[in-house]
């Protein structure tokens, strides 16, 4: 698990759209009066002076942009190029940086419903619009939320229950498959629960259990893309992550993390169009301050994750394998998408800087983060500052592309058009 420490434009543009009062005057007596038509900017919101980080690579500085009444932008472009309508409500971002909101791609939460709830309000607080919980999931709750909008809380997305190989002693919410037809079988019952995805692990778990073979895997990948879903893989070693391309997965829930990936992996990658790594980064095993998180954590449960956040000769190591496999894809331009693992609402802040320190720019990850992760949620209004996608976005304090340990600066965070209350954690 990572880091226990813990629609079309004008959806939302009121853009120059000129309404035409009904005359009052000349009418017949008893002529009824027309329907009056708010006038242009009513109920739009105008954001000015802010740098924006679009969250496709570009970066806008003195911007303005706009959300209409509907919670979708409308106007988004340089202030000097923008006329705000006239009865917009403006509010002043001066000096302040905006960028997209953030997806989580990996995460595991809870399963019950009050539970699952805090765990997606938790992660708006730190500016997460959206999270994919990865095969544990079970349960009436999961699907009820999937499918529910809750004020306030990140959007959720499921892989249902996950299928492996037995594991006893470990978790035995996902299916422990030992043939092709029981492997089958459950992808059609996730797919008719509506799951997003379709997870499975490949994994001995360092020798503790035969892993799930590619005949079964293979199976579960075939049978979920006849049910027009996804299927994405928990690997651990590279020959295992040549293999599970080779029968077809479509993304990696972590890189690889035995050796340094080579040519043959990268060329097996590469061809198959719109395959996604999400990287999941371990420990980096360098001491790290988290005081940033004191606004958010009482003390009792501060102290200990700091005092845990120190140097480790072994974790680094790990984390150099790592490193070195992201710094490769993400120069041979495969598409990365970010997530965390586990249950920790502000992992994807400690995620990032992990991503900057394998040498991707903070641009880049931006990118992965935002854009990216929620292409591969399939939210496809979501991801980007631009007209017609959904208000969610966060306003920092600092610039992360100057250092990305800024995107921690939170001021304030908005999820489809509306203010995130950050006043508690």
């Amino acid at each position: 698990m990572r880091k226990l420490i813990v629609h079309g434009l004008g959806r939302g543009s009121a853009v120059a759209v000129l309404f035409v009062l009904a005359a009052c005057s000349g009418r017949d007596a008893g002529t009824p009066a027309a329907p009056s038509t708010p006038a242009a900017g009513t109920g739009v919101t105008a954001f000015t002076g802010a740098r924006l980080i679009v969250g496709d690579g570009t970066v806008i500085d003195n911007a303005t942009f706009t959300l209409g009444p509907d919670h979708h932008f409308g106007i988004v472009g340089a202030t000097a190029a923008v006329t705000v309508p006239a009865r917009a409500t403006t509010v002043d971002l001066t000096g302040l940086t905006v960028m997209p909101a953030i997806v989580d791609s990996h995460t595991h939460l809870s399963r019950e419903r009050d539970a699952l709830i805090a765990d997606l309000k938790h992660r708006a607080y730190f500016g997460v619009s959206a999270a994919l919980s990865l095969g544990q999931d079970n349960g009436t709750d999961v699907f009820a939320i999937r499918h529910e909008v809750i004020a306030g809380a990140a959007l959720y997305r499921l892989a249902g229950r996950g299928i492996t190989a037995p594991e006893p002693g470990r978790s035995d919410i996902p299916y422990w498959v030992t043939t092709a037809d029981e492997a089958r079988a459950a992808v059609r019952e996730q797919a008719a629960l509506g799951v997003d995805i379709i997870k499975v692990w490949v994994d001995d778990r360092l020798g503790k259990y035969p892993k799930l073979a590619p005949d079964l895997y293979g199976a579960a990948i075939d049978e979920a893309h006849k049910a027009g879903l996804r299927s994405i893989a928990h690997e651990y070693y590279l020959t295992d992550a040549k293999e599970l391309v080779r029968r077809g997965i479509d993304a990696f829930a972590h890189g690889v993390r035995d050796v340094d990936v080579d040519d043959e992996f990268v060329a097996l990658v590469k061809a198959h169009t719109g395959f996604v790594i999400i990287p999941n980064l371990p420990e980096r095993g360098v001491a790290t301050d988290l005081s940033w998180l004191a606004s958010a954590l009482p003390p009792a449960q501060l102290e200990p994750l700091q005092a845990a956040a120190v140097d480790n000769a072994q974790a680094a190591a790990f984390f150099a394998i790592q490193a070195r496999n992201l710094a490769r894809v993400s120069r041979e331009g495969i598409t990365i998408s970010m997530g965390t693992d586990g249950n920790t609402p502000w992992g994807p802040h400690l995620e990032m800087a992990d991503m900057v320190a394998t040498g991707m720019s903070p641009a880049d990850v931006i990118v992965s983060a935002t854009r990216n992760s929620a292409a591969f949620l399939k939210l496809d209004d979501a991801g980007t500052v631009a007209s017609g996608k959904i208000g969610s976005f966060i306003v920092l304090d600092a610039n992360p592309l100057d250092d990305i340990t800024n995107t921690r600066k939170i001021r304030d965070v908005y999820l489809r058009g509306e203010k995130v209350d950050r006043s508690s954690y």
